[in-house]
Parts: C-alpha cells; sequence; structure tokens
C-alpha cells in the first residue's frame, strides 16, 4: 500500500505536500476508514482553486513515469509559477507485507527526469542523475536484478544526444521493470502490480459524455444476470428503487430500461445523479477492475448528500483494502457518522493539508459536529 506521498514545486504546491497515510489518531470509531494501520478511506475538503484535481494528477504521475503512455495534462505547465526551482520532486513510499520501498524522481518538464532514486528497506539500490550523467548501480542485486545489462541501458541514453532535439531520458525503473526477468515475489513486482491498478475518476464536466461513449460495452457486461442483478442492487442501496431490464435490439444493440407497466429506457431518464453512480459502478466493481488506489475527484458532484454517504459506506464495505481519496465541497460529509477527524483533511489555498484532528487545540472525538466547526470558523487557519 501506499504510505507516504510528498509533492514539491508541482503546478499550484510551490512548497512540499506531504500525505502521510500512517499519521493515523487513537479513535476507535469508524476503523474501517483504515487498512493493516493505514489510512484507506480519505476525505479531502477545498475551495475551488486550491488544487485538488492537481493532487490527484501528482498521486498517478508514478503511472506514467514506471510504464509511459499519456500523462495527465501532458501539454500543461508543470513547474510552480512563482518557483525559481527548475524540477517538479515527487516521493512515492510503499510498504507491501515486510518491504518498505521508496521511489522518488525530480522531473523537468511532463517529458523528461532529471533525476530517479529506488530504494528497498533503506537501501539504495540505484540513483540516477541524468543532467549530470551520474549513475550508481551497485545494488541490484539486493532485489535479485545483477543480471540487468547497465552498458544497454546507457547506451540507449546516448541515442539522438548529437540531434538538435534529443529524446528525452528513458527512466531506469521503467527499462528494469521491461528488460529484467524478476521473481514473482520481487519487491519491483509487487510494486508494478500496484501501481498499475492506480487511477483516477473526475465525476464532473464530461461526465455524460463519457457514459454515452461507453454505454454499450457497460450493456454487454450487464448481459450476466447476476451483473444486472448487482448493479441494481447498488443503485437501490444508494436509495434509487428500481427496477431494471435489459434488452437486445434487432439491430444488434443493446438497451437498458427501468421496468414499469412499460419499459422506460435507462439512459435517456436517469436523473445526471442517477448516471454519475452509474459510471462510478462501470469503473469501480469489483468484477470490472480491482483497483489498488483510487483518487475521486468531486465524487459527488451530481449526488443529494444522504446518497453521497451512502456512496461513502459502499465504498468502505465493498472496497476494504482499496486505498481510496475522496475530494468535496460538500460539508455534510464533513462528519463522524461515516469518517473520522484523522481520515478527513482541509487543502489550503496556499497549498497545506491538514487533518482536522491537527487543525484544531480541541480534542476531536466521536460526539463532535464536524461540520458545525467548520462552519463557525474552528479550522478557518488551515483553509
Amino acid at each position: 500500500m501506499l504510505k507516504k506521498f510528498t509533492l514539491k514545486n508541482y503546478k499550484n504546491f510551490k512548497d512540499e505536500i506531504t500525505i502521510d497515510f500512517e499519521n493515523i489518531a487513537g479513535y476507535q470509531f469508524n476503523i474501517d476508514c483504515l487498512s493493516d494501520g493505514i489510512i484507506g478511506k480519505m476525505l479531502i475538503y477545498g475551495r475551488n482553486a486550491t488544487g485538488k484535481t492537481n493532487l490527484g494528477r501528482a498521486i498517478l504521475d508514478i503511472g506514467s513515469t514506471m510504464f509511459g503512455g499519456t500523462r495527465y495534462a501532458s501539454n500543461g505547465i508543470l513547474l510552480n509559477a512563482d518557483s525559481k526551482e527548475d524540477a517538479a520532486m515527487f516521493q512515492y513510499e510503499f510498504r507491501f507485507e515486510d518491504t518498505e520501498l521508496s521511489y522518488k524522481y525530480s522531473r523537468l518538464s511532463n517529458q523528461e527526469l532529471r533525476e530517479e532514486e529506488l530504494s528497498v528497506n533503506g537501501k539504495s539500490i540505484f540513483k540516477c542523475n541524468f543532467g549530470l550523467r551520474e549513475y550508481n548501480f551497485d545494488n541490484l542485486d539486493y532485489i535479485d536484478a545483477e543480471t540487468a545489462n547497465i552498458d544497454r541501458y546507457l547506451q540507449s541514453l546516448e541515442v539522438g544526444e548529437d540531434d538538435e532535439i534529443s529524446e528525452p531520458k528513458l527512466p531506469f525503473l521503467r527499462w528494469l521493470i521491461s528488460n529484467v526477468a524478476l521473481k514473482n515475489d520481487s519487491a519491483l513486482i509487487r510494486l508494478s502490480n500496484y501501481v498499475r491498478r492506480m487511477m483516477m475518476i473526475t465525476v464532473g464536466n464530461g461526465m455524460q459524455y463519457r457514459f454515452v461513449r461507453m454505454n454499450q460495452s457497460f450493456y454487454e457486461s450487464l448481459e450476466n444476470p447476476e451483473h444486472l442483478k448487482d448493479f441494481e442492487d447498488f443503485l437501490n442501496a444508494m436509495g434509487i428503487e428500481c427496477k431494471l431490464v435489459l434488452k437486445k435490439l434487432p439491430d444488434g444493440q443493446r438497451e437498458l430500461y427501468f421496468s414499469h407497466e412499460q419499459l422506460v429506457p435507462f439512459y435517456e431518464n436517469a436523473s445526471s445523479g442517477t448516471l454519475a453512480l452509474a459510471e462510478l459502478y462501470r469503473r469501480l466493481v469489483p468484477k470490472v477492475w480491482d483497483a489498488s488506489l483510487i483518487y475521486l475527484d468531486e465524487f459527488d458532484a451530481f449526488y443529494h448528500y444522504e446518497m453521497a454517504e451512502n456512496v461513502i459506506r459502499f465504498f468502505k464495505q465493498k472496497y476494504p483494502k482499496c486505498q481510496m481519496i475522496m475530494t468535496s465541497h460538500n460539508t455534510n460529509l464533513m462528519t463522524n457518522r461515516i469518517m473520522r477527524p484523522d481520515c478527513l483533511f482541509i487543502l489550503s489555498r496556499k497549498g497545506t493539508l491538514t487533518a482536522l484532528c491537527n487543525a484544531t487545540q480541541r480534542e476531536l472525538r466521536e460526539g463532535h459536529n464536524l461540520e458545525k466547526m467548520y462552519i463557525s470558523g474552528e479550522f478557518e487557519k488551515y483553509e
């Protein structure tokens, strides 16, 4: 699991910001917000333009660094506009059973790294400084990767260096995973499996458009009666009482209906909130995607607050081992009914992230009305 993430000089985060998933208090309620002593369900509040979406993109940056592909905001500005530093810093610390793993890199641009370092159980495995051409691969044997052809990798870095426009340097971790036969229980295999299953979902603008494009493949999965019943049960659990029917039309297309005396087409008649729930279900149900970490940006954008509470309860019950970071403007969710003060965070305009239990001199307890305290200005200093 991801136990700590640190970021600096990225977009609106000029100063260092850290999410420490191990920094928990001794609360004895809502323990289902934790998993193996690590925060498993986190809710982040922030006013508009505080960087909630940017924070999610930063956390997911490791995926494109390790495996390539399109980065979030690949054409946007990467570095903080007020900083004099020339690189953004990302550091991820993971725990996989008895193995502690740290991966740190600095990024000059959306395409190029300046430095990269991997440590396992406190031992530096490799370190690369691409700008100074300084490399240390002395401890690859510690992760059973001593067969790596280092000369071949270094030669690949020289390709195109004399050209006017040189190619970005290939991260060594990406090369190592692709070019060395690793044991199944290798720390790198476990890291790869975790990072590949990290995802970010923004339930905001464009949600309905995405649903239109994807509904046929979604409908195909619902041809399995168990899947259709599972989806129906999910909507009912969210307070949307309905019975669903899937029909195959003469042209081969499938159509989902609400079942009444007459069939009512689902997509054309469902509310935006119901469609948002359908999109969340399609992407999150375990039968479709076994996620390791999910960043849900504005997950409750279309929901009544009671429905949003039901969604969180569903996440905690259905995904007990999946780390979930949810962002919201909804202060109704700032409650000990479903969360706890060490799992509720405020993201400030200055780019700081503070747990509610650390945002007041009071000792917060289960009986405190956190929303009322927030509205009265108790945590204003940290906004």
